[in-house]
């Protein structure tokens, strides 16, 4: 009898391997033959192993969290690890107006705000118009017949309750919310002693078992089937046990996300009441427009399968708390602010100088390029839950180390309609390669050979290219003020001459020089560093420069620090609402790396792709008579355009 391959899973190899059974076998004849009842009952059989291999394959794939696909099967694997799955999040927005009272005689001495809607998007938003919340009364006072209700939060989506009736004699009973798009951050549960009741008691949510006891008024969490969630409550060991009879109320609100973010322009739509004699009237008059003091921000979409994938393990790993760096990464995107793009983290003892008892936190979020002060706050004090006792947590803005390229390319031009068409093209491939993922985080690193060969291969006419890197930071700079500057790159500094001019900066004047000043370098005998002085031209493209100011501050070859010492700056460049200089270096290496707090963006809008006819190729001059040389390195210009 043949070796029978028991691992075969495609249908036609069953069908083959029940084939060569038979084949031995002298009592069957007629298998081999397709139209006999043989070869039929073969190809049932070979049909039903191959379904039942592919279900128990894919049954032990959903068994790790690692090759499970299925949502439910992801969550209840990381359930296990006591991970819980970030919820949908609700936008927020803050609101202002007022409301005058001159119509109510006497005027009420409070007006109150009653939670649930208050307002909706003012026309259409994205073909869509979405509601916004409150989630507690608010009272304001009455003062000269206006009530002033100012810097509210407003939650999008729609709140719902639901009730439940705790019985002993039902041990099957579950306190499920049956809603999806739930946030959970937003669940409020109170508990009362019986239906009748007028005093109830919040609990509040627990994610641990960590500091309560058996009267600690909690619920626990969890994600069930179809993205809802369930409540638990304790045991009297680990926080209170539900009593027969309590009535539970959980008040939550169901929201769409990332779908409303960027709302601005809100109609009032709440419900605004006042008291008098123990009686509750409506206002329905003398509401003024409503008016966003920030745009709705910060909704999310549930956490993705990918995800949870991702962080569970690692939440498990860090075991909730957080001492290496790796901790940090883990916990804040994944449990204390989840629109967090890309972060790094890194200890004080990694500067130079050293910042013992320091962990230093630089923080992409996934809209605009910093953090609000409030919000690194707020981190800070989340933080607090699982750092370490002594650490202090700092949280730096962001620091774009930009690339720029200069990239010379040579094109055969039998293969191409012109020289602009292979520019074109080349510069969509690098701005797709700018783009991506390899990039755009921290700890990135540009791979120079990489790059080259996607210019190669952008178009069939290129035959070559010549490329230099140069980096180049955005020194923000406050102007009129004496103040001590250090940009650091990250990245080793090439010394081109030792007669200077090895960085270059864009213009701007300072205190005692009319003038448009440059900044620039001149390396000491060491090779390791250098001094700084400013310097002024006639022009751009000159090649005559003028030192005005020597000694201003000092290059750090070596680790790529520039350092200038106490100067006032009148003027710089402008950009996004800042005065910068822009300063740029070659590094030593054309593989550059975004270093601790350096986010790593190839620049293309500052980036020059030239295109030159390969005469040798195109066989306008095949002996290469009159061939031109480009060079490999810089152009040679002393300052930045």
């Amino acid at each position: 009898m043949p070796l029978v391959n028991f691992s075969n899973l495609d249908f036609n190899q069953v069908k083959r391997t029940l084939r060569d059974y038979l084949q031995a076998n002298s009592n069957f004849t007629d298998y081999d033959f397709e139209g006999s009842n043989l070869s039929s009952i073969l190809d049932v059989l070979a049909y039903n192993t191959y379904i039942t291999s592919y279900n128990a394959n894919m049954v032990t794939n959903e068994v790790f969290i690692d090759s499970a696909t299925l949502r439910e099967n992801v969550v209840s694997l990381a359930r296990n690890i006591g991970y819980l799955p970030r919820s949908r999040t609700a936008a927020t927005a803050t609101i202002n107006f007022f409301v005058n009272c001159d119509s109510i005689v006497p005027p009420p001495a409070t007006l109150t705000l009653k939670k649930g809607p208050v307002a909706r998007t003012q026309g259409a938003f994205g073909n869509q118009s979405f509601v916004f919340c409150i989630l507690e009364d608010i009272t304001v006072p009455v003062y000269d017949g206006i009530a002033t209700f100012d810097e509210i939060p407003i939650h999008q989506g729609t709140l719902l309750t639901n009730t439940f009736t705790y019985s002993r004699r039902n041990p099957d009973q579950r306190f499920i919310l049956p809603n999806i798009g739930i946030d959970t951050n937003l669940i409020t549960v109170t508990v009362k002693a019986n239906e009748s009741a007028t005093a109830s008691i919040k609990y509040s949510a627990q994610d641990s078992l960590f500091d309560i006891n058996g009267d600690s008024k909690v619920y626990f969490l969890q994600e069930i089937e179809d993205e809802r969630y369930e409540l638990f409550f304790g045991d009297d060991i680990f926080g209170k046990a539900l009593e027969e009879g309590n009535f539970v109320t959980a008040d939550y609100m169901i929201s769409d996300g990332d779908a409303a973010n960027g709302v601005s322009d809100f109609a009032f739509s709440g419900r605004l009441t006042y008291n008098r004699n123990s009686i509750g009237y409506n206002v329905t008059t003398g509401v003024s427009l409503v008016t966003a003091s920030t745009s709705s921000a910060g909704g999310e979409e549930i956490e993705a399968v990918e995800s949870v994938k991702k962080f569970a393990p690692r939440i498990y790993a860090s075991q909730n708390r957080a001492v290496s760096a790796n901790d940090y990464e883990t916990l804040i995107p994944a449990k204390i602010y989840p629109e967090t793009e890309s972060i790094t983290v890194f200890g004080g003892e990694d500067l130079i100088p050293p910042q013992y008892g320091k962990v230093f936190i630089s923080i992409k979020p996934r809209s605009g390029d910093f953090l609000p002060n409030l919000m690194k706050e707020n981190i800070k004090t989340k933080l607090k839950k699982y750092a370490v006792a002594g650490i202090v947590p700092e949280i730096l803005d962001l620091k774009y180390l930009y690339l720029e390229v200069d990239s010379k390319i040579y094109y055969n031009s039998n293969l191409a309609p012109n020289g602009s068409y292979v520019s074109s093209v080349v510069q969509d491939n690098a701005l797709k390669y700018s783009e991506s993922s390899e990039l755009n985080k921290y700890g990135a690193r540009f791979k120079y050979s990489k790059f080259l060969k996607i210019i190669d291969d952008s178009n069939d006419s290129v035959t070559s290219n010549i490329t230099t890197v140069n980096m180049r930071r955005d020194l923000r700079v406050v102007l009129n003020t004496p103040a001590e500057y250090q940009v650091g790159f990250g990245n080793k500094f090439h010394i081109k001459s030792m007669d200077g001019y090895n960085i270059k900066s864009s213009a701007f004047t300072v205190s005692g020089i009319t003038e448009n000043v440059y900044l620039s370098d001149v390396p000491n005998t060491n090779r390791t560093s250098g001094s700084l002085f400013l310097f002024t031209v006639p022009s751009v493209n000159s090649t005559s420069p003028t030192i005005v100011r020597r000694n201003i501050g000092t290059i750090d070859y070596e680790n790529g620090i520039v350092t200038l010492s106490p100067i006032v700056v009148e003027s710089g460049k402008f950009k996004d609402g800042q005065s910068i200089i822009e300063i740029s270096a070659c590094p030593s290496s054309n593989d550059v790396v975004g270093l601790q707090d350096l986010y790593l963006q190839l620049d293309i809008s500052t980036s020059n792709f030239e295109t030159i006819v390969d005469e040798i190729s195109s066989g306008l001059d095949p002996a290469a008579s009159n061939y031109v040389v480009t060079s490999s390195y810089s152009n040679g210009a002393l300052v930045r355009a």
